[in-house]
């Protein structure tokens, strides 16, 4: 009853913050969890694969202005002439990094995750943003927590 409750919460939160992914996500995940032999089978798989499913099929929308001509090789070349292209770049190399650790850090302490969904879901519904980034939080968390010596446990 718990687990239905939470999820109500996530829901409402969700509406009264107007987030339509966070609906949708929140539907399916209660829909699947209303039919028990597919929860069964649904829920292991999607929580172990679901990030990496996430990670393609943003990458898939990254890469269709190459694909339609949008982006060309001139558009690289001009990021480089430039210093927001230098950092960008360093932040791309950034965020890759922080992802590593942060699928380490959700994986050696899934009690994180908690934490993480919440704060998500206020940066979401609060201050429209997008809940693209759990696993940088993750990594960002890990760097941080190392840096000052805490831990979970």
């Amino acid at each position: 009853m718990e687990t239905w409750l939470f999820l109500l919460l996530i829901l409402a939160v969700s509406f009264f913050g107007k987030n339509n992914s966070l609906i949708i996500a929140t539907l399916v995940v209660m829909v699947i969890k209303l039919l028990p032999p597919l929860a069964e089978k649904w829920f292991p798989l999607i929580q172990a694969k679901g990030i990496n499913w996430g990670v393609t099929v943003i990458s898939v929308a990254i890469l269709i202005p190459i694909a339609t001509g949008e982006i060309t090789f001139k558009d690289l070349v001009d990021a480089f002439k430039m210093p927001a292209g230098w950092i960008a770049v360093g932040c791309g190399i950034l965020v890759a990094i922080l992802s590593r650790y942060g699928v380490d850090q959700l994986a050696a302490t899934p009690q994180v995750t908690v934490a993480l969904v919440f704060g998500t879901i206020l940066g979401v519904v609060f201050l429209r943003g997008v809940a693209a980034g759990p696993v940088i939080a993750s990594g960002m968390t890990f760097v941080i927590i190392s840096l000052l010596g805490l831990s979970f446990k």
